[in-house]
């Protein structure tokens, strides 16, 4: 282990809250509680702040990393990053190490969006992975960087052709087209008419937009109309 590394380690240790280690525990039940130190958000974004702009090349060679937090702070480290190809290279170094889906959804990184085509075409590798969170980030990149202005029906198949019996993949595949449908309503609702879903998928689709508050009353009732029993 390298210095930083092992002086982050350190300091994420000195900030330890156990009680917050459990409640985190028990919302991502895949790792193991051992993988937890519990710091709260506001004192991880102070560390991150504190070690943008230094080398941490050793940080993030050091995979897979123990705790999740150091994992959070990896994914925040990426995020910053201001060149294209460099982010793109230290995503694809990180993403068969990511084990669950606080660290997958933290991974959003700005400069994403300077080039879409490239981003389109790493998306479909990412979905056709083997690897859970891989598929899980593939999916999220449509919906955080595709869901806008450049939103095409084309990409919201792209999303429904994703089969998985994985409980991480197929909430992330619902939590997509809630909010295709909170955005492109009349684009998206096709997919639930024609059941183009599984069924787990479909029903927790619906869910997700009756929940949300971007969803009209009109279309939340309608969707309600369309659960499968």
């Amino acid at each position: 282990m390298d210095r930083i590394s092992k002086e982050i380690q350190n300091r994420l240790l000195e900030m330890q809250d156990t009680e917050y280690g459990d409640f985190n525990a028990k919302i991502i039940p895949n790792i193991p509680r051992e993988s937890i130190i519990g710091v709260r958000s506001p004192e991880l974004k102070k560390l991150v702040a504190e070690y943008k702009g230094r080398d941490m090349s050793g940080f993030l060679a050091a995979l897979p990393h123990k705790y999740i937090e150091e994992s959070y702070i990896h994914a925040q480290l990426i995020n910053a990053m201001k060149d294209f190809d460099e982010c793109m290279r230290e995503t694809e170094r990180f993403l068969p190490f990511i084990d669950n889906w606080e660290t997958c959804d933290s991974l959003a990184p700005k400069v994403f969006k300077k080039n879409k085509p490239v981003l389109l075409q790493k998306s479909a590798q990412w979905r056709g992975s083997d690897h859970t969170y891989t598929i899980r980030f593939g999916i999220g990149v449509l919906m955080r960087y595709f869901l806008d202005d450049d939103f095409a029906v084309e990409y919201a198949e792209a999303a429904a052709s994703v089969i998985s019996e994985e409980y991480y993949v197929n909430m992330m595949i619902a939590w997509y087209f809630a909010t295709a449908l909170a955005k492109h309503y009349d684009e998206v609702l096709p997919f639930i008419e024609k059941h183009r879903l599984g069924k787990w998928t479909h029903n927790k689709t619906i869910q997700k937009a009756v929940e949300s508050y971007r969803v009209s009353d009109e279309h939340k009732t309608y969707l309600s109309t369309l659960k499968i029993a």
